[in-house]
Order: structure tokens, then C-alpha cells, then sequence
């Protein structure tokens, strides 16, 4: 006997329907075949296009698949999601990183409180020192400006505004923006050794102010500062984003450099936050507010357009098509655009942590797969890696491309080359090649894939580009009904780490092998 959702008559025609598609043909025949196809059906808004004339599928698997999202009720929650109701079910908080973008005045209020006003007071925290920093008002120690600002933080702390800095930020920019993430000290200390620790600002980023990986990262980096400017230097090298403000002071940081943080939002949603003073030092506060802008837009577009219109929503059911009905297990991300390198990287934390959860709201077990693999790579790069596989591999995975209409128009001819190499993997993916001499030669064809397009690579549409995918991930969850916004099974290991570097005594066998291991693990280290 199925779940709740699978026994539904609207899951029990998609099935069938999947078949009727399976049976019917070749992806290359429905192409072909549907002199529409070129055209229709494309969303856009806002010089960003959603393109599927790749997809397997027909306007009936758009119909029943929106179906399917109005019996999961996806128009409640989005409401729900913006006016700021507690859908973090297992850890009873609201989810707002929408109201970081907001338009307007009208109050949002979360347990009493207006919290527009303070995502309003924290900008404008934010806006006071990035202009003193980016114009040289803001001195070092020895009163040197500001060359370098170093970000400290892991997982959400780190992705986001990584990728951001690497989209939009200027090569030629006096002011440069590095990112320690890892808790192996090469990470840290390979960035550190060409830097002049008179000009370099460190930006410590952890809600909790306890996560293990950036509070030794954030130790080693003031050691290796006052080790050559002394104790007093840390007030004017050392700013904090965090919700811990008592700990961020026992580090010795001073209340006044402490930028906020809210329960209300996630990590891996939390760029837009003051988690995004790295990106707004790197590329301008003015940029930085386009970026919120250019979320804003996407945010509007999903709270209000119909479901078949609605690109976060149609971008989701057509990934609950591949994963539950076409038994598709991965899914890659391929920006063709070497300044989105690491958006495979950031939407694996979106997606993965977001929805890789077999548990339902209501705390069953699901009898349907939920998160697929995420990952991906920059084309050209990635056709000379996995593409291979893409091709001709056993797995059939759902694929989509992110490509820049106007692009680096210094060399014209690059620009050409990178989107016809987009565009031919795309179709060499759906139409194959089924006629070869050898069999080796031989392209199945069938992999679907979905073409973003974005007029430019700009802050507003880089935060309509995040924001799209924010949705998406948020409507798959509302579908699966399981809750996107807690992470519980990132916490296993972290208890077992601390556990072995404390010594404590095990508690089971498990943990008594584990110990052992370690410590043989240890003793060869040492030799």
C-alpha cells in the first residue's frame, strides 16, 4: 500500500501518462514532430528565459503535473512562505529570507515584531561600512586602508556569497575578497601567506558562533594577526556576522563590529542577510541592492503568477517529473559561463541539504524519492570530464544549461563559440545519433534538459537566477511534503567528531570502533 500522496488519482494518471510518453517514441520524435516546439513553451521575465523545448514532455504533463502541485496545496504554502507563518515545522520558525528583499513598508511581523525594521537598521549598518571600507575611511592598525577582506565561514556562511563575489565581482578592483571555508589549514593559510595582515580585514560568519570548522579557522587567522600587529589590532582587523553576539565578544570583537543575524532565516538562503557584507564589499552596496532587487522580482513573479505560467514552479514539476516518474536519480547544473563556476556547488547546498530528507512533515517515512544528486561543472570544461557519461552512460539524468546572451564582448568570438557548444550539447543530448558503423558511435539521445538564459550577467538578474532556484526547491518540498528549511542529519557526524577530539568514553560499540579507529588513524599520523 502506497503513501498518501502516491495512492492520489492525479500520481496514478502521471504514471500512466509517463508510459503513454515512453511507448510513443523517441525525445527527438516529440521534437520533431511538434511544430511548435521552437517557440513554446518559454517563460521569461525580467531579461531571464526559462526554454524547455528539450523536455520530454507535452501541455497534458504540464496539466497534470499542476494537478498535482494544487492538490499539494503549493498556492498555501507560497502563502504561508511570505506571510511569515512558522513552516520550519521541526524547529517551529518562520522562513523569511524573502522579506531580506521586500518591497515596501508594510509591517512583516514574526512573534510580535516588525522585522522589516531590523532587516532596514542592519543594511543600513551594512551600507555605513562598506562605504567606509571601500573609501578608505575604515584604517588598519597601523592605519593603512583596507587591501583585502578575508570571509571566514562554512556551508551557507561560505556558497553564496562565494559564487556571488566570483559572478560580479571585478577582477581589476583594488579591493579583494578571499574565502577560507575548509578546516584543513592549507585552506586558511595558503590565502594567508600573500597577504599584508596591516591591510586585511577578516569577516567571521557563523549564526551560532560555535560551528567547530570557522571558529578554528577564525583562531588560527587572529593568531597569525596579532603575531605580527599585536592584541589591540583585532578591533580594527575582525568584524562578526552571527546571532551569538556573547561569544562573538569572549573572541574579542567588539559589540559595535557584530552584524545580525534571525532564527527566521537559513543559512543556505541567507546571502541576501548581512551574511552578504563580503558581497557587498567586493562589488558596491548599490550593487548589492540590485541583487536584492532582482530576487524581489522573482519573489513577486512566484507569489503571484498562475502555476503554468510561474517559471520556479514549472523549473520544480518538471524535476518531480524526471525524479519520481522517470526514475531519474541526478540531476547536472551546467553554466556556460565561467563567472557561475560555482553555482553546481551552491545549488548542491540548496537542493541537497534542502530536500535530501526521507521523512515526511508529519514525520513518516516516504514511499517516493525525493532530492536527486546534484552536480555539474562550467562548460566548455565540463564536455571534456563527465559529459560522457551525459551521453552515453548507463543513468539518464535531466540536465539544465545556464547560458549569458551578452557576454564578454571583448572577444566576440569566445562569446560565439561557448553558446554554440551550449546549445549542441543540449541537442546532442535529446536527439543522439542512432545511425554509426560501430556501436561504440552510437547515441541513445533521450536526455532532456532545460535551457536558462539570462540577457546578462548582472546583479538583478544573478538575484532573479538565485532566487528562481529558491523557489524551486521550496515547491518540490511542498510537493514531496517534506520540510525543506531543517537540516538534522548534518549534525550525526559533527557529534561523533567532537566526541572523538574530546576522548569521551563511548557509549556503544560503534562508537568504542570508532575511538580505536582513530586513534590507529592518529598513531600513524604521528609517525
Amino acid at each position: 500500500m502506497g503513501s498518501a500522496l502516491t495512492e492520489t488519482p492525479v500520481w496514478r494518471e502521471l504514471l500512466k501518462h509517463q508510459e503513454t510518453l515512453a511507448s510513443a517514441g523517441a525525445l527527438s520524435d516529440l521534437i520533431l514532430s511538434d511544430p511548435e516546439r521552437l517557440g513554446y513553451p518559454e517563460l521569461a521575465l525580467d531579461g531571464i528565459r526559462l526554454n524547455l523545448a528539450f523536455h520530454r514532455m507535452t501541455p497534458k504533463t504540464i496539466e497534470l503535473l499542476i494537478k498535482l502541485a494544487q492538490q499539494q496545496k503549493v498556492e498555501d504554502k507560497r502563502a504561508q512562505l511570505f506571510r511569515g507563518d512558522k513552516i520550519n515545522v521541526t524547529e517551529n520558525r518562520a522562513v523569511l529570507h524573502t522579506a531580506l528583499r521586500q518591497k515596501g513598508n508594510q509591517p512583516l511581523m514574526v512573534d510580535g515584531r516588525d522585522i522589516l525594521q531590523d532587516v532596514k537598521a542592519a543594511r543600513q549598518q551594512m551600507k555605513n561600512f562598506v562605504g567606509d571600507v571601500r573609501e578608505g575611511r575604515w584604517k588598519g592598525a597601523t592605519g593603512q586602508p583596507i587591501r583585502h577582506i578575508v570571509n571566514i565561514g562554512i556551508g551557507g556562511s561560505d556558497l553564496g556569497p562565494r559564487l556571488a563575489v566570483g559572478a560580479l565581482a571585478s577582477d581589476a578592483a583594488d579591493l579583494k575578497v578571499h574565502f577560507v571555508a575548509n578546516v584543513d589549514a592549507f585552506d586558511l593559510l595558503s590565502t594567508l601567506q600573500s597577504l599584508d595582515p596591516a591591510q586585511t580585514l577578516f569577516v567571521i560568519v557563523s549564526k551560532t558562533f560555535t560551528t567547530q570548522e570557522t571558529l578554528l579557522n577564525a583562531t588560527t587567522a587572529r593568531q597569525w594577526l596579532t603575531g605580527k600587529l599585536g592584541e589591540k589590532a583585532v578591533a580594527q582587523h575582525f568584524v562578526a556576522v552571527s546571532a551569538n553576539t556573547g561569544e562573538v565578544q569572549k573572541f574579542g570583537i567588539d559589540a559595535e563590529r557584530i552584524f545580525p543575524m534571525w532564527d527566521w532565516v537559513g543559512g543556505r538562503f541567507s546571502l541576501w542577510s548581512t551574511v552578504g557584507l563580503g558581497i557587498a564589499l567586493a562589488i558596491g552596496m548599490e550593487n548589492f541592492e540590485r541583487m536584492l532587487d532582482g530576487a524581489a522580482a522573482m519573489d513577486e513573479h512566484f507569489r503571484t503568477a498562475p502555476l503554468a505560467q510561474n517559471m520556479p514552479v514549472i523549473l520544480a514539476l518538471l524535476g518531480v517529473w524526471y525524479r519520481n516518474f522517470w526514475d531519474m536519480q541526478a540531476q547536472a547544473i551546467l553554466p556556460y559561463s565561467e563567472r557561475l563556476r560555482d553555482l553546481p556547488r551552491y545549488l548542491q547546498q540548496l537542493e541537497m541539504e534542502s530536500n535530501g530528507k526521507s521523512v515526511t512533515c508529519d514525520g513518516k517515512p516516504v514511499d517516493y524519492e525525493t532530492a536527486p544528486i546534484i552536480f555539474g561543472e562550467c562548460g566548455s570544461v565540463g564536455q571534456h570530464s563527465f559529459h560522457q557519461w551525459l551521453h552515453q552512460g548507463s543513468d539518464i539524468v535531466a540536465s539544465d544549461f545556464i547560458g549569458v546572451v551578452q557576454d564578454d564582448l571583448r572577444q566576440p568570438e569566445h562569446h560565439q563559440a561557448l553558446l554554440a557548444n551550449m546549445v549542441a550539447q543540449a541537442g546532442a543530448l535529446a536527439f543522439g545519433q542512432t545511425k554509426a558503423t560501430a556501436p561504440s558511435d552510437i547515441y541513445v539521445g533521450n536526455r532532456p534538459s532545460t535551457i536558462l538564459l539570462l540577457d546578462q550577467l548582472d546583479p538583478y538578474r544573478f538575484g532573479m537566477l538565485l532566487a528562481l532556484y529558491e523557489h524551486k526547491v521550496f515547491t518540490q518540498g511542498v510537493i514531496w511534503n517534506i520540510n525543506s528549511f531543517d537540516q538534522p542529519g548534518v549534525e550525526l557526524g559533527k557529534r561523533m567528531a567532537r566526541n572523538l577530539e574530546r576522548q569521551d568514553k563511548a557509549q556503544d560499540r560503534a562508537g568504542a570502533f570508532l575511538t580505536d579507529f582513530w586513534h590507529k588513524i592518529g598513531s600513524v599520523n604521528k609517525k
